[in-house]
């Protein structure tokens, strides 16, 4: 039974990494941009490309019900690069 249930692959769980990864992001940026450490600069800046990755490979498996959902993680993360790339300047 455990084998079945690791094969259960339901768009939800996507969504809710996609959501995860956006907001862990977000945080990162906020804090790194608030201490303006390099270290967590550059920690933010990895953050941001790993919530990407993962809004782009949720986005291939999607049904096409998820539009509005993709469009707030973008927008989300287009902020969050912009706040970084004011942080680092």
């Amino acid at each position: 039974m455990a084998k079945r249930d690791a094969d259960v692959h339901t768009g939800y769980n996507d969504l809710k990494q996609v959501e995860m990864f956006v907001e862990t992001a977000e945080k990162m940026v906020g804090q790194a941009t608030m201490q303006l450490d390099p270290e967590m600069l550059d920690h933010a800046e990895r953050a941001v490309e790993n919530a990407r990755r993962q809004l782009n490979r949720a986005r291939q498996a999607a049904t096409g019900v998820d539009d509005d959902f993709f469009a707030q993680c973008e927008q989300k993360l287009t902020r969050a690069e912009h706040q970084l790339r004011e942080a680092q300047q």
